[in-house]
């Protein structure tokens, strides 16, 4: 009976030694890209092994860091006010805005939409895959959790526009600048921003040159809320 007990408790201390370490893991990854850039994200890897199996994408890697200081300014706005205009206030999760989608739902009978913050989908491109499943999104929690509080505003925004998916292949928005528009992302004009931020619903369907017209329209109102938002320089100083 003694040795069955020894045992049982042997086994009860690896168990939380194995989940202390699966605990820790993330946290590691976090501190990691605190202090450096990502060579390739979880998401590249996916993709990769998906165009594989599928052939129905490229799924080759095509990705270049670049400081936050060579993001336009204007890309940053489009994303700000179009993923997530309350990136600045909330703590990973916009509560106002799951409250706002759980009652669009309700009304239209539909299943919850839209609920994802910037630091839910940059958390979700660095270390995870595209799901639904409940342990992807338990997993992009606990990520965006230890982003949110290992890491400043202003870089999770770096982090988010250098790895998002914005084509077959194409990461990050020096990339897309060169592979669209042949030119750096710090000569983007406006309205290139713009239909760039437009894209990240549908990156791999839509082509910003031959724009469908729920892209155009996405194009619109990504313009409208730059207009009407208020500049992203000023949150980055507070």
């Amino acid at each position: 009976m003694a040795r069955k007990t020894r045992t049982g408790r042997s086994w009860f201390r690896t168990a939380i030694l194995f989940f202390i370490v699966l605990a820790l893991i993330p946290v590691l990854q976090v501190i990691y890209v605190h202090f450096f850039n990502p060579p390739v994200t979880t998401l590249m890897v996916f993709r990769r092994i998906e165009a594989m199996i599928t052939k129905q994408f490229r799924g080759d890697i095509h990705y270049r860091w670049i400081p936050f200081e060579r993001v336009p300014d204007d890309f940053l706005n489009a994303v700000w006010q179009m993923e997530d205009s309350r990136f600045f206030s909330h703590d990973g999760f916009d509560w106002i805005e799951m409250e706002e989608a759980i009652q669009r739902a309700e009304r239209k009978h539909r299943p919850i939409q839209g609920v994802s913050t910037i630091s839910n989908q940059c958390a979700r491109s660095l270390f995870l895959w595209q799901g639904r499943s409940w342990v992807r999104k338990g997993l992009e929690a606990y990520y965006t959790f230890l982003m949110e509080h290992l890491l400043t505003k202003q870089r999770i925004l770096e982090l988010y526009v250098n790895v998002v998916e914005l084509g077959d292949g194409i990461y990050g928005i020096e990339e897309a600048a060169e592979r669209y528009y042949q030119i750096p992302a710090k000569q983007l004009t406006r309205s290139e921003c713009a239909m760039l931020a437009a894209m990240l619903p549908f990156p791999r369907g839509w082509d910003p040159h031959n724009p469908s017209p729920r892209l155009r329209g996405r194009y619109i109102l990504v313009l409208r809320r730059m207009n009407a938002g208020g500049p992203i320089e000023r949150k980055l100083r507070e």
